[in-house]
């Protein structure tokens, strides 16, 4: 068969544009709209509320909306094994109760710039279960990665301890705590993604959350003391409920799913600077030499590591 001249020159078909900035902007406010949970946090704790009360109000709020989420997600799948349940709450007592719990108490000692930058060694964390627990040991990258980020870490803990006193090792300890706590979550709920997918067991882990921590709540708490709560907590725990914790998780996903999880988690990188800038604005932060150079040692160690796995 011959081929004409015209077909030898006739120009390439264009290749299809992929508008990157829709997934961009889904991962970016996300990521910002997550990090504002501390500001909300220290916010309330000016009300005179407490931890259990505080997480419970959460919680309450976003109860309906998760479990919206788990029904949409679930429409059309198989229905959950006996495994899959206990699976389900065992991920939700760690990711979202146990880990909430601790965040919330945390913020009651330290500041939230410390707190964003604590939870942020979450993937240093995640990749030291796989060493404890299946012997993985990390390579000379993520080494350094880890020391460059706990260094940064320990920069901002240090100037912090000497501003405020003592009980900045016990804000930090709970945090970190939380961090674990999440950590694990991440660590084992990867075959349960897979098996109900993202959504889905976001919807339900973070529903079984919701019912320990309103629990918690009424083994704790006289009933009658919500009478006493501010206006100004209720209605920043609304805010809390919806900005700051369910829409962060459609956005991120969002991000995801036109990005990749890799961009996404780039995108991430703008939550703890988010967190320190509304720290100092509507907090009164302090920004100290101590807290730039600290930032920039974990933003550099969490980079150092995706980079390396």
């Amino acid at each position: 068969m011959q081929t004409t001249p015209g077909a030898l020159s006739a120009p390439p078909l264009p290749r299809p544009v992929v508008r990157l900035w829709p997934g961009l902007a889904f991962a970016l406010i996300g990521s910002i709209a997550f990090s504002g949970k501390a500001i909300i946090v220290k916010l309330a704790y000016r009300h005179g509320v407490d931890a259990v009360t505080l997480l419970m109000l959460r919680m309450l709020f976003a109860l309906p909306l998760f479990l919206g989420l788990a029904w949409w997600a679930g429409r059309g799948k198989p229905a959950l094994t006996a495994r899959d349940w206990r699976v389900v709450v065992g991920l939700g007592f760690s990711g979202y109760y146990l880990a909430s719990y601790l965040d919330f108490a945390g913020l009651a000692y330290i500041s939230a710039s410390l707190e964003r930058l604590i939870l942020y060694l979450n993937p240093t964390l995640v990749l030291l279960l796989g060493l404890v627990l299946h012997g993985r040991r990390p390579k000379g990258r993520q080494w350094l990665a880890l020391a460059v980020s706990y260094a940064g870490v320990l920069c901002v803990f240090g100037s912090e301890l000497n501003l405020q006193g003592d009980h900045v090792a016990l804000g930090a300890a709970l945090v970190f705590g939380s961090a674990v706590s999440y950590a694990c979550y991440m660590f084992f709920s990867g075959e349960e993604v897979r098996r109900l997918g993202p959504l889905r067991l976001t919807g339900l882990a973070s529903t079984v959350a919701c019912g320990l921590c309103i629990g918690q709540f009424l083994l704790l708490r006289p009933l009658d003391s919500v009478a006493t709560i501010a206006p100004e907590v209720i209605s920043l725990s609304l805010l809390n409920a919806t900005a700051c914790t369910f829409a962060p998780v459609i956005l991120v996903m969002l991000g995801i799913e036109r990005l990749g999880a890799a961009l996404a988690a780039q995108c991430g990188l703008v939550g703890p600077m988010s967190t320190i800038l509304m720290g100092i604005v509507l907090l009164g932060e302090p920004f100290t030499p101590m807290l730039a150079v600290g930032t920039v040692l974990v933003l550099v160690g969490v980079w150092l590591l995706a980079r390396a796995r």
